[in-house]
């Protein structure tokens, strides 16, 4: 499968919100419904046993297929070598998730599921970015988070920011901070240049210096959260915005590797592609895992499918993988409304929501303003760029014109977020070099601002649909982005590896659903981290006969009332993985495209 960039939808599209908290909230039912089904999982051992994955099965006989083949053990070349033999290509060495990509043919597939040695055999699935549609709102993304605070103290100056995407075009606002550049496109391992226009632009969010709008003729200056810090390009995704987990996985094998040359504390993930297994066996996840636990924070978007109701679920249980591991930041998009404030802001109808398929797990983790954000143009010739999304020097050049810039443009999406997230970690790292992925995931997460109203519509003025969102856990987690609140908050969880994994969401026998954190993880442990502290008193109603914190929302819309909708969310791991095709395969490349340019107001 191919990688997508995070997009998002609906120009110019009317909002409204519903003001209040508890007692405006609907009743029980709906949503319960759809829980319930995600969590009926009596299919998913047997599921987890098979060695095949599911889409790998539906493979048609004959000819030869990629894949990435988990090991049991670190593979030698013996292993590979057993795979060259019987007819196999090796693409890519991934020892660093004790795996590897190769081209075999598909009737190998049936003797590699016998082999003892072998875990786990995957699609070497397509990736691509996380993008979403424009609306016509300005730039102040960097107000809704309070970056102002952070810019009077830190930079982000001599921490290395791992880029995964597109590639990363030099127009000027990266100075000399792009300390390091590699391909792994096929066949085009020679350019790091951004064709598609996408990494390009989330560089620009992360670390660009406004050198293009800096001077006395300039009324606004696009400057990157952590404008001072350095970039590390590795390009996996090619002109068209694809590419493959095997790509990708093989970029984040290197951005360790590189980790303490280039002090790398941080990898970007503006991509993914859809869930079709366990985070536990998916070997994407494998790899952000690895990343983590080598000490490197992973921020990766949530996915721009949350308008999506393919499978009858309203938008929930579209998290898009690696997003759906329970180790890294899942950042979700919020729109900033065209002020510099935050109290008005909305979150964007097409920011995934969870739980996670097949784990139901508790995402997106936090929410960062995606929507409307102009940042570095590539070109004028990238994929990415049209008329639609262009913005006018006269927007921010007191002697511009009309005529559309030529070094900025506009894009949306959870692509977007991810990279404010990711350079506030950079600017947390200048303050306290010492902090673990964990506690950085940690702080941030009970450092948001999380006065909510209850509910907010947007409706699609091209279509006519009108799309409500619900401010529950699954839709903007545990808060929006507040980078004075991180700075100034010194709360501290423990050093240990994964102490901060995001929850899962169990049943209790009455029919509500609670957050289930278990015992190796800091949520729940003290007043400090106490759930109703880190996710809001808002998404909680009350506890159950068994003292567990009742989730909010368990009575309203978590999918839908129908049996299908519940079945895919809540429901066994094999109605998951059958409904999966239909839950990510509802929208073309270039539909995707489309949503990432034009945005919501």
């Amino acid at each position: 499968m191919r990688f997508k960039a995070d997009k998002a939808i609906g120009r110019n599209e009317r909002n409204s919100a519903a003001s209040g908290k508890l007692a405006s909230k609907p009743k029980q039912g709906f949503l319960g419904v759809v829980l319930l089904l995600l969590m009926l999982v009596p299919g998913l051992a047997r599921a987890q046993s098979q060695k095949l994955s599911p889409d790998l099965e539906r493979v048609p006989g004959g000819g030869a297929v990629d894949v990435i083949i988990q090991y049991r053990t670190v593979p030698t070349p013996s292993h590979f070598n057993r795979v060259v033999a019987r007819g196999g290509l090796l693409h890519h060495d991934l020892r660093s998730i004790n795996a590897g990509a190769f081209r075999v043919p598909v009737r190998m597939l049936a003797e590699l599921a016998k082999d003892p040695e072998v875990k786990y055999v995957s699609l070497d699935r397509p990736v691509g970015p996380s993008l979403a549609l424009l609306s016509q709102n300005p730039d102040f993304y960097e107000g809704a988070v309070v970056a102002l605070s952070g810019w009077n103290l830190y930079d982000g100056s001599g921490i290395g920011i791992a880029v995964i995407d597109s590639g990363i075009t030099n127009s000027g606002d990266f100075g000399s901070r792009i300390v390091y550049n590699q391909s792994f496109v096929s066949g085009q391992t020679s350019s790091t240049t951004d064709a598609y226009g996408h990494g390009t632009h989330v560089a620009g969010i992360l670390a660009g210096d406004g050198a293009n709008s800096t001077g006395s003729n300039f009324s606004k200056t696009f400057v990157g959260v952590a404008y001072g810090a350095n970039l590390i390009n590795l390009r996996v995704l090619d002109q068209n915005g694809a590419g493959t987990d095997s790509q990708v996985i093989a970029a984040i094998q290197q951005a360790v590797s590189l980790k303490s040359q280039y002090n790398i504390r941080i990898i970007n993930l503006s991509l993914g592609r859809g869930v079709y297994e366990s985070y536990t066996l998916d070997p994407l996840c494998q790899a952000v895992e690895s990343a983590w636990k080598a000490g490197i924070f992973v921020a990766v978007a949530a996915g721009n499918n949350g308008r999506s109701n393919a499978a009858s679920t309203d938008g929930y249980g579209t998290i898009n993988a690696p997003g759906n591991d329970p180790y890294v930041m899942t950042v979700g998009a919020m729109k900033p409304m065209g002020t510099p404030y935050n109290t008005d802001d909305l979150i964007a109808s097409y920011s995934s929501k969870g739980p996670t398929l097949f784990d139901h797990v508790v995402k997106p983790d936090i929410v960062a303003p995606g929507n409307e954000v102009i940042s570095v143009l590539a070109s004028t010739s990238a994929t990415l760029y049209s008329s639609t999304n262009s913005i006018p020097t006269d927007y921010y050049n007191t002697k511009g014109t009309t005529a559309a810039s030529s070094t900025y443009f506009k894009l949306n999406g959870t692509s977007m977020a991810t990279p404010v997230v990711s350079g506030t970690v950079a600017l947390m790292l200048n303050q306290n070099s010492a902090l673990t992925p964990d506690q950085i995931k940690a702080r941030m997460m009970v450092s948001t601002y999380k006065n909510f109203p209850t509910s907010s519509t947007a409706t699609d003025p091209t279509t006519g649909i009108t799309y409500t969102s619900q401010y529950d856990v699954f839709t903007i987690g545990a808060g929006y982005l507040n980078i004075q609140n991180v700075l100034v908050n010194t709360d501290l969880a423990p050093s240990t590896v994964g102490v901060a994994q995001s929850p899962t969401v169990a049943k209790d026998a009455a029919g509500n659903y609670y957050l289930v954190t278990g015992s190796s993880v800091v949520w729940g442990t003290s007043v400090v981290w106490g759930k109703s502290v880190v996710w809001g008193t808002s998404v909680f109603s009350g506890t159950d006969a068994y003292g567990e914190s009742v989730l909010w929302g368990s009575s309203v819309v978590w999918g839908t009332s129908t049996d299908t909708g519940y079945s895919v969310v809540w429901g066994t791991a094999a109605q998951a993985a059958s409904a999966a095709s239909v839950v990510w395969g509802s929208e073309t490349q270039a539909q995707e495209n489309a949503l990432q340019i034009v945005g919501e107001q």
